[in-house]
Formats: C-alpha cells, structure tokens, sequence
C-alpha cells in the first residue's frame, strides 16, 4: 500500500507539472495517472486503496467544501441574490431535460432509461468547480459581483437535488413505482445541512474565543466535525434527509461570516492539505475509468454529453439573466458550471450493479463525461477568467 501511494504522488505530480508547462490544468495529469496506474491499464495501485477509493475521494471533497465555506462571502452572494438560488437546480433540469429529449433517439433508450442517464450527468463537480473558484478568489477575479460565490454554492446544492432525482428514478425503474414522498429528500437536505452547518460554527466561534487553541488543533477539529457531519448523512435514510456536505460548507462559511481573520489562517492551513488531496482525489476519480468503456460508446456517447450540454448552459443563462452581469461574465457562468467528475464517478455504475437495461450505457456515458468535461472544463476556466471577469483590486 506505501509503495502506491508513493508511486501515486510522485507519479501524479511528476504527470501534473508536466501539462502545467505546457499550459495544461495539472488536472489533466492526475486523471491521466491514475488511468495508467490503475486496474485497467498497468494494475500497479495496491488493491486496498482502490477498496478505500471512495472513502479517499469523499475526504478530498471535505477539504475542497472547508476551503469554500471558508472564502464563501454572504454578502456577496447576498447581492446575487435569486440567480443563486435558481443556479442550484435550474441548469441540472434543463440538462436532464435534453437527455430525456435526445437519449432515445441517439442512444435509443426508452425514456426513464434517459432520465437515469440525465440524472447521472446532471451534477456538476465540486472537486473541479470549487478549487477554480478559489483561484478567482485569491486573484481578485469576479468577486465584486459575486461570481465565483455563485458557483461554488449553486455546486454544492446541484449535487444534493440531482441524487435525489436519481434515486426516484433508478427505483421507479427497478420497483416499477415512483413514492413521491422521496421528492421531500430536497428541501429536508438543503434545509436541515445548512441550518445544523450554521449553528454548529457559531457554536465553534465560541469555543474558539473561550479557549486558546493552536491553528492546527482548529484544522484537526474542523475535519472530525466533517466527518461526523458526512456519517450523520449516510445514517438518515427514509424521507428525511440530511446534507452533510451542505452542513460542511455553512458551518465553514459561519466562521468566515464571524471570524474572517481565522477563516483566512484556516484556509491557508487546508489549501497545504489541499495540495496532496487533489492528486489523489483525480487520480483515484482517474483509476475508476475504464477507458474500453469511453471506445465502446465512441462519437454517440460524446455527441449526447455536447448536445445535452447545450441545455445545460441555456439553463446557466437563464439563472443570470437579468442580472448586472455583463455578457462576458454570463458567458464564463456558463463554462464555469460544466465540469463532472465525482457524482458520476460515485453513481455511474449503479444501475448496472442494479441490473438495470441501461447500466451499460450510462456507466460508458458516464465515463466518456469524467474524461471530456472535468480536464476541458478546467481547462476553458482557466484559460477565459481573465478574459471575461473583471480584477477587483
């Protein structure tokens, strides 16, 4: 296991820095590492991390979602105000949407089978969305207008609706009824995460002033109440849900709204945290694709995920219309909120463990999505912030 992991890290940052010289995302370097260390290519990643894939890659959204709630300024979004709300569901609809519209006829599925694809695809990433927009943060890019707050909250709430739409549907598809008290799974999550988020960082901001403690006790405690929060997620099941995820980012986001001097010294202390978390986080995302998969579908796959993208970004468009935006900054909204990686990597393969018709094809669709949108996504951010955001300064 040592050995992989060494391997991993030295390999994923050997690969990175590579495809930065060349004025790639290193983004595009881990992901292609971990496809050629792992179990379809060269097979040299140790068998018990890739048992403990999800749990490594669930640790790394932890720290991105730390990070944002820490650099999240309320104002700030306050000022954005509806299209905030509207970025949390509206592009994902309209995306599975399209897929419902083009899957039968590109892909020849049936309609729930297209729904399950959609909704599959319809989250964005937060592991590639939220470190860009923390990059924007600390350049003075948008944050006048609030953009990169914009997005790294509309991110976070996207994924909880879409997994819950995609358990509607994978069970209507299995059971052959839809219980629509699932719908309830929504706004229980949202509502529940991030008021349990809230009060629990107004609860540490006492703490924090009542005892003395060191920045790295504070990191040590940061992560363990996420980790707690996450658990408290898996354990409510039913109709009642919860978001541990959402809770992470508002718990995080109450010590910046009460003490932005120790969110900044905590953010430094996690961006170090950050710099191996990202190398495995892709790197495993990297492991779990098959590319054989992305052959098989070949140009279907791809032109259903550019097509249904289409429908995403008229969503995007949408969420920011009327607003003082200018059409630049809408325009970079739109590329900003294309990258997938985790969710499809976390969800991709159920419907065919589930023995549904379509898993096949959504687990292909799924993995030709991680492999175009999360490298190109992060890529065009990089490549048009400057361009079409203005430097608050």
């Amino acid at each position: 296991m040592l050995f992989s992991f060494a391997l991993l890290l030295l390999c994923g940052l050997l690969l990175g820095d590579l495809f930065k010289k060349i004025k790639f995302p290193p983004l595009f370097g881990f992901m292609l590492c971990g496809i050629l260390l792992g179990p379809y290519c060269f097979k040299l990643i140790d068998a018990s991390i890739l048992d403990a894939s999800a749990s490594i890659r669930k640790v790394a959204l932890i720290i991105i979602l730390i990070r944002a709630g820490l650099n999240l300024d309320l104002d700030a979004l306050k000022k954005v105000g509806r299209p905030a709300i509207l970025m949390c569901f509206l592009p994902a609809t309209f995306e599975i949407i399209g897929f419902a519209l083009l899957g039968p006829v590109i892909l020849h599925l049936s309609l729930l089978d297209a729904l399950i694809l959609g909704s599959v695809l319809a989250a964005v990433s937060p592991a590639v969305v939220v470190p860009n927009m923390l990059k924007l943060i600390d350049e003075g890019y948008g944050t006048k207008e609030g953009i990169p707050q914009l997005i790294m909250a509309g991110a976070s709430v996207d994924d909880v609706f879409v997994i819950v739409l995609f358990t509607s549907f994978t069970s209507l598809a299995s059971s052959g009824s839809l219980d629509a008290l699932n719908f309830l799974r929504i706004p229980t999550s949202i509502i529940s995460g991030v008021a349990s988020g809230i009060l629990i960082g107004y609860v540490l901001n006492r703490f924090f002033d009542a005892v003395n403690v060191r920045d790295t006790v504070k990191v040590i405690v940061l992560l363990s109440l996420s980790f707690i929060l996450v658990k408290i997620e898996d354990l409510c099941t039913g109709y009642f849900g919860y978001s541990g995820l959402l809770a992470i980012m508002a718990m995080s986001a109450m010590i910046h709204f009460e003490r932005e001097q120790v969110s900044v010294t905590l953010s430094n202390q996690f961006s170090q945290l950050w710099i191996v978390a990202e190398v495995l986080l892709f790197e495993l995302v990297g492991a779990a694709v098959d590319p054989s998969y992305a052959l098989q579908a070949g140009a279907s796959a791809v032109l259903i995920i550019a097509l249904a993208m289409i429908f995403r970004m008229a969503g995007v468009y949408l969420c920011v219309a009327s607003t003082p935006l200018t059409r630049k900054e809408r325009l970079f909204c739109m590329i900003a909120y294309t990258p997938k990686a985790t969710v499809q990597a976390a969800i991709g393969s159920i419907p065919l463990a589930m023995g549904l018709a379509c898993g096949n094809i959504v687990l292909t669709v799924a993995v030709c999505a991680i492999l175009l949108t999360a490298p190109l996504g992060a890529f065009f951010i990089n490549l048009t912030y400057q361009k079409l955001l203005q430097k608050n300064i």
